[in-house]
């Protein structure tokens, strides 16, 4: 995709569509429409994947859903050039990896490229590493960078903020205020 894609570009917020809103299997048919009207089906025939995009990926309103449904599609990270603030942190929420990459990397890649992490995330994302090895078609590799901070680290290792509450509940402890 290419620089300023924005929550509306990838959940559109049109009255058609949004009287699924709560039909997240429905809703998520719309995913990325406005971009490519065949990416939720390929999403799910190639049961998830990684989205690349350019700059500024997520600008604009604060819509959940336009993380929730790639989650749902099984999207696994975004590799951008850099991100939206609040989209970012919706997409900690939501267990999907927001890992940036560099100009070069961006032009590289093309759409249809199978793109893989090399390192063990889960693993990689407690540990607090930053710099993660990206795979193209198993031709190249790029580095590509996880900025989190240690709460969004533990939200995004449990698998998103749902689960990493749950988790403290079951601990014995109540969430944070601010969770």
């Amino acid at each position: 995709m290419e620089d300023n894609i924005t929550t509306d570009h990838i959940m559109p917020a049109t009255q058609d569509i949004l009287m699924y809103r709560s039909n997240i299997p429905k809703l998520s048919e719309f995913t990325l429409s406005r971009i490519d009207d065949t990416f939720a089906q390929r999403a799910l025939d190639a049961d998830g994947g990684v989205l690349v995009a350019g700059e500024n990926y997520g600008q604009g309103s604060s819509r959940e859903h336009a993380a929730l449904c790639p989650m749902y599609l099984g999207i696994e990270a975004v590799c951008a050039q850099s991100f939206a603030r609040i989209h970012k942190a919706n997409l900690f929420n939501f267990g999907i990896v927001p890992l940036e990459i560099d100009a070069e990397t961006y032009e590289k890649i093309e759409q249809g490229d199978d793109i893989q992490i090399v390192d063990d995330v889960a693993e990689a994302v407690r540990s607090g590493k930053e710099e993660f090895t990206i795979s193209i078609n198993g031709d190249w590799e790029a580095s590509a960078t996880l900025d989190a901070s240690e709460r969004e680290r533990e939200i995004l290792a449990a698998g998103g903020k749902l689960t990493h509450t749950k988790m403290q509940h079951d601990e014995g402890g109540a969430a944070p205020a601010d969770d």
